[in-house]
């Protein structure tokens, strides 16, 4: 097993991943972290250590998605860089699609993926400008 640098498995990876946001689907979202897991913003940081943690961490973002009216998010992939063995930094500006079929902005993120039996898993999530 090596750290994926494919486009193909990370852009399946992250429509995968797309999906689970805009459905609410938080089990999905869930499977879609390695554990432990962390998310760093300039103004907070938190960890989860179980499936369970993820899913509440991801509760309070459904409504803001339904508020908006998202029900497409689409992962520009902008930079790759295998950082070790089974590590891999990903660069990502999300674009998403509203309920009238507008595209609406979204943030940039880097992702620390982990290579795992079972494809890609996020290690840490960073918000970017």
């Amino acid at each position: 097993m090596t750290a994926s640098t494919d486009l193909d498995t990370l852009a399946d990876f992250f429509d995968r991943y797309g999906v689970a946001l805009t459905t609410a689907d938080v089990p999905a979202i869930a499977g879609c972290y390695a554990l432990p897991g962390l998310v760093v913003a300039d103004t907070y940081s938190f960890s989860f250590t179980s499936p369970a943690a993820v899913a509440l961490s991801f509760v309070g973002a459904a409504p803001d998605y339904q508020e908006r009216e998202l029900v497409a998010a689409h992962a520009l992939i902008e930079d790759v860089q295998q950082v070790s063995a089974l590590l891999t930094e990903v660069a990502v500006r999300w674009e998403f699609l509203d309920s009238q079929g507008r595209a609406v902005p979204g943030e940039r993120y880097r992702y620390l993926l982990r290579a795992t039996d079972g494809g890609p898993a996020i290690c840490t999530v960073i918000r970017t400008a």
